[in-house]
């Protein structure tokens, strides 16, 4: 099937994680859409929050130089890591490169450290950037940030005066936090945390309690390491004068959020900032349709992931955005179809999870090609 009519589609959708990158679920929509109108003006983004594929992400939809390094990993293994310089000299950086949670092995999280992303840091200073995003989703880190603070001068003492390691495990002992030997170099670069985590750092709703067990934090260790982060930010917070540790997204990527307010950096949805440095709004100006999706769609969407976040500033333009994921759950189908005009997974009828992700690229083109049939219509009279 073809038409005469010629839309502009915005193809934005989210990694469908462990199955399909964000630029690679962006191609196989683009090429269903384009089985309908082999001429569509198709503009992809695919995009990222701040975890896992957001360099990927950023490198698809923009010109952008990959930088290469070698640092200590989050159980102290060199690992290559990458990180971007874009074309305004600014510089993205993705934690799960050298802290995800996929690269823990057999340490306790008490042991673990966020020392080589500071590191990283560091090199990037070195290269001149004076802008710089960091990317906090998917940590397997429960440090507090300092990891990161430490191999950019901070120093952390105990009673007696002796420097700490930079882990969680050693913060039992901290009196003291030492922020007069940082980076000086710091105070003239503007640091960016890209999260959409609104946890503080400590409590109930902090970094620990959250999202600790997670990355293996014992029930039984949460309200002891919760203690040692609270005493962290209190002294932390005490040298800057500032309450940084109960701020929405200090608890972001285990207390990384926190670390970053304390060296002066904003914290921003991830989504929102990708999108900005995708020129995304230029796109969907004028759009007929914006088609977005993620690996599965649920409760937790609405309350900001890339697809709803997305979809926000098509409907701030007047563009009518729909939803294509892996799977859906059916009781979040109430509150998506409030900002989805029409909600599509690749899981349900003859297609199981399993088969959903072995298949996924030629099933989401198929879905994608389903779909555009079932607009054509409506999209025509735009």
């Amino acid at each position: 099937m073809q038409t005469s009519f010629i839309p502009r589609i915005v193809i934005a959708p989210d990694s469908f994680k462990g199955t399909l990158s964000a630029a690679q679920a962006a191609h196989a929509m683009a090429t269903g859409l384009s089985r309908i109108w082999p001429e569509a003006d198709l503009h992809l983004h695919p995009m990222a929050d701040g975890g896992e594929g957001t360099l990927e992400a950023v490198a698809a939809a923009m010109p952008a130089q990959w930088q290469h390094a070698v640092m200590p990993d989050l159980e102290g293994r060199l690992k290559p890591a990458r990180w971007l310089r874009l074309p305004d000299g600014s510089a993205v950086i993705e934690s799960a490169e050298l802290v995800g949670i996929t690269l823990v092995g057999s340490s306790q999280v008490a042991d673990r450290s966020t020392l080589g992303l500071g590191q990283l840091l560091l090199a990037v200073l070195d290269a001149g950037c004076a802008r710089v995003l960091l990317g906090l989703g998917g940590t397997g880190t429960n440090d507090g940030g300092v990891g990161l603070l430490a191999a950019l001068g901070a120093r952390f003492l105990d009673g007696r005066g002796l420097l700490l390691p930079p882990t969680l495990a050693s913060l039992a002992d901290l009196a003291v936090v030492d922020l007069s030997g940082l980076d000086s170099r710091l105070a003239q670069t503007r640091l960016v945390a890209l999260a959409d985590v609104a946890s503080p750092l400590c409590g109930a709703t902090g970094a620990t309690a959250v999202f600790g067990p997670q990355k293996g934090v014992r029930s039984e260790e949460v309200d002891r390491f919760d203690r040692r982060l609270q005493r962290l930010g209190e002294l932390g917070d005490a040298v800057r004068g500032q309450d940084l540790r109960d701020q929405p997204g200090s608890g972001a990527a285990g207390g990384l959020g926190w670390a970053l307010r304390l060296l002066g950096a904003t914290l921003e949805p991830g989504a929102e900032a990708i999108a900005d440095l995708q020129k995304l709004d230029a796109s969907l100006a004028g759009a007929d349709w914006l088609l977005t999706g993620e690996g599965r769609s649920d409760a937790q969407t609405p309350l900001g992931k890339v697809p709803w976040r997305v979809a926000g500033r098509a409907a701030r333009l007047a563009v009518p955005a729909s939803l294509l994921s892996g799977d859906i759950d059916s009781a979040a189908l109430p509150a998506l179809q409030q900002r989805f005009d029409h909600c599509l997974a690749l899981v349900g009828g003859a297609v199981d999870r399993e088969t959903a992700q072995r298949d996924a690229a030629s099933l989401l083109t198929d879905a994608a090609e389903a779909m555009a049939r079932q607009h054509c219509e409506r999209l025509a009279k735009r």
